[in-house]
């Protein structure tokens, strides 16, 4: 049985692969009772993921373990395939060049004390978000995904980035992506998803809609 530490994207890919999973919420506030998670990540951040005696914490890495040993090919793109690139190019940055950056601008503006929420490496933050939300755009103008007329795991990894820019009130998407957004998350996985992580939905919930 896969069991995936924290909620979010991995959770997503799980449920469009058809794939069984127990999940363990994590309280990040309060991570440092929760033995369970911190035996499988001593660092105590997430998600992170359990398979057998494999361990995974790197997001997009869990990904695409999961996508090569349990996927039989579903939502990602083989190397040969003219969109591959795309889609490899997409898939990572998703959270290297938009949640990354996204979070420390959470932390920067809702999280540090008054006085630093102005700091230069917080403006920084939120400039390479917007630089690299531009790739997203330009793309988005020639195909309805990132990979082009097929939805991967590449869009499970960028409408998370672009979801959680939008919850935290941190970014306003434009018609493209509000539009690319409404087609992704209306898929049936990603309603099944959101119906497991009970916390993500909460927050949906009081958070900025699309």
């Amino acid at each position: 049985m896969l069991t995936v530490y924290g909620e979010g994207r991995v959770v997503w890919l799980l449920e469009e692969l058809g794939l069984a999973y127990r999940l363990h919420p994590v309280d990040l506030l309060a991570a440092e009772l929760d033995r369970e998670f911190l035996a499988i990540n001593p660092a105590g951040f997430i998600p992170a993921l359990q398979d057998g005696e494999t361990i995974m914490v790197e997001s997009i890495a869990i990904l695409e373990y999961l996508l090569a040993r349990h996927g039989s090919g579903l939502l990602a793109v083989a190397p040969d395939d003219p969109a591959f690139a795309s889609y490899l190019q997409f898939l990572h940055l998703g959270e290297a060049g938009l949640a990354g950056p996204m979070n420390a601008v959470l932390v920067g503006r809702q999280l540090a004390p008054e006085a630093e929420r102005n700091a230069r490496v917080t403006r920084w933050a939120r400039e390479t978000f917007e630089s690299r939300l531009g790739l997203v755009i330009r793309r988005l103008a020639d195909c309805p995904y990132l990979a082009g007329d097929r939805f991967t795991a590449a869009d499970i990894s960028v409408s998370y980035a672009l979801l959680l820019g939008l919850r935290t009130g941190n970014y306003v998407p434009g018609s493209t992506e509000r539009d690319y957004l409404a087609r992704t998350t209306a898929r049936p996985a990603y309603a099944r998803a959101m119906e497991s992580c009970q916390a993500t939905k909460a927050w949906a919930a009081r958070s900025p809609g699309l």
